[in-house]
């Protein structure tokens, strides 16, 4: 029989908050089995500030008034992630199983950076970082950590590439570092050359927008400050993977860090249909993927996996008089990553996997896939729409003949505002198209090419 653990008291300071702890409950059992909204969307914060008026006050205003508040006005004034049709940026549609436990996750309050405090969730986030050691077929020895983002992540692994790079080439090179990356990366790649004070190198992209091997040599050749390069296995704006087996040739060829940014497209990974695409990865030296993107999760998880993580603890590891206690020799997040404080942010993952298995998962990333491709040939047969790509992943690029780039911003705005559809303009090499990201597996193609009939 389980010990019965006492209840709470009321607080010496906050008093009983049993009322307001059954309030949020019930609010979040709710939302977490209903229909997502697509009328939710963004307000002038004018407007919410009318609407909302002084909740901080010194005297509260109640935890039932506070919920109020939320569930009326500032709940609808975010736009619904994981509804089918949107289809904007790259939605998140996490499992029913992966939110709930999120609400465990946050309860259960614990420190994630160190053995210490949270060995138990870091034991099951490793399992969950195994999953995808597995898909990269990294050796078991791999490992890394969960921090908040493709941002955080990339920065995490460049430090280490750079830093590594100092010890083995004895220090730091005459003129700086430099950072080979395409026009195709992230922006996050910009913002961790700027944070880690180092020089773009221009990668060219070759007719189908990947970085390729034959290129990457030809620029290394002529610069010898390269630290490391990033690679793609999955463009935002596209969904392209880059020729990652010749990229790696090279990359051992001049004795280059090899990092992957996989934060959207790495989940397809785990997908038979498209997993050949990314050959080449089980040689990369660091890795990306963001969970919250196209493997279920909720915001904000994102996975930094190292092959070999003792390279990221040379970099990563703090030391103070009040960290002198820390056990080094367990599995300790936060000399993973640039980070200390965290939250075991990789454990609704982990739930949801061990809830329903990694075959179901790999079933919802093909659905995306077989939908994608769906769209793709119904755009493909229509008189009015026209691809300008195939895709490669899960993204598709298309437009609408003979349209400005004022009627799409005006159609999607519109279609936006009626709760149709949420699909916004982008550009493809200087031309204004329309892009369709599909990470949801709810999202059915029929409903996708009913809502596009608006574009006639």
């Amino acid at each position: 029989m389980s010990e019965v653990r006492p209840q709470g008291r009321p607080h010496a300071v906050w008093g009983d908050e049993t009322e307001v702890v059954q309030l949020a409950l019930d609010w979040t059992s709710k939302r977490m089995v209903r229909e997502t909204d697509p009328f939710s969307t963004a307000r002038p914060a004018a407007d919410l500030a009318a609407a909302v008026g002084h909740a901080i006050r010194p005297e509260g205003i109640g935890g039932a008034e506070a919920l109020r508040i939320f569930d009326e006005i500032l709940e609808p004034a975010t736009r619904a992630q994981d509804d089918p049709l949107n289809l904007a940026y790259i939605a998140a549609a996490p499992t029913r199983a992966a939110v709930a436990f999120d609400l465990v996750t946050s309860s259960a309050n614990i420190f994630g950076g160190l053995w210490e405090s949270g060995a138990g969730a870091i034991f099951a986030e490793n399992q969950a970082l195994q999953w995808i050691i597995g898909l990269l077929d990294w050796p078991e020895t791999a490992g890394g950590t969960f921090v908040s983002g493709g941002t955080s992540g990339n920065l995490s692994a460049l430090m280490t590439a750079r830093e590594t790079a100092k010890t083995r080439r004895g220090g730091r090179p005459a003129g700086g570092w430099q950072l080979a990356y395409t026009s195709n990366a992230h922006s996050s790649i910009n913002s961790a050359a700027k944070a880690l004070d180092v020089d773009r190198v221009d990668v060219p992209i070759d007719d189908r927008g990947h970085m390729t091997g034959a290129a990457l040599r030809a620029v290394l050749e002529q610069s010898p400050n390269v630290f490391a390069v990033v690679a793609s296995a999955g463009t935002t704006n596209e969904g392209l993977v880059d020729d990652l087996a010749d990229i790696a040739d090279v990359c051992e060829e001049f004795g280059v860090w090899m990092h992957v940014d996989g934060a959207y497209g790495g989940a397809g990974l785990a997908a038979p249909s498209i997993r050949p695409i990314f050959d080449g990865i089980e040689r990369a030296d660091s890795f990306i993927v963001d969970p919250h993107k196209w493997l279920f999760a909720p915001y904000d998880c994102c996975a930094l996996i190292y092959r070999e993580p003792e390279l990221a603890r040379a970099v990563h590891s703090q030391h103070a008089s009040y960290l002198d206690a820390i056990d080094r020799n367990e599995w300790n997040p936060s000399e993973l990553a640039l980070h200390l404080s965290r939250r075991v942010r990789g454990l609704p993952l982990w739930f949801s996997l061990a809830t329903h298995g990694t075959d179901k998962y790999r079933d919802a990333i093909e659905a995306s896939v077989s939908t994608a491709r769906a769209v793709t040939q119904a755009i493909d047969e229509s008189d009015y729409l026209e691809l300008v790509r195939e895709p490669e992943l899960s993204v598709l690029l298309f437009v609408r003949t003979g349209w400005t780039a004022e009627q799409y911003s005006a159609w999607s705005k519109q279609v936006a505002h009626d709760g149709v559809i949420l699909c916004v303009p982008t550009k493809w090499r200087g031309q204004t198209v329309l892009r369709l990201a599909f990470v949801n597996p709810d999202t059915e193609a029929s409903k996708v090419m009913a809502a596009l009939e608006t574009l006639r």
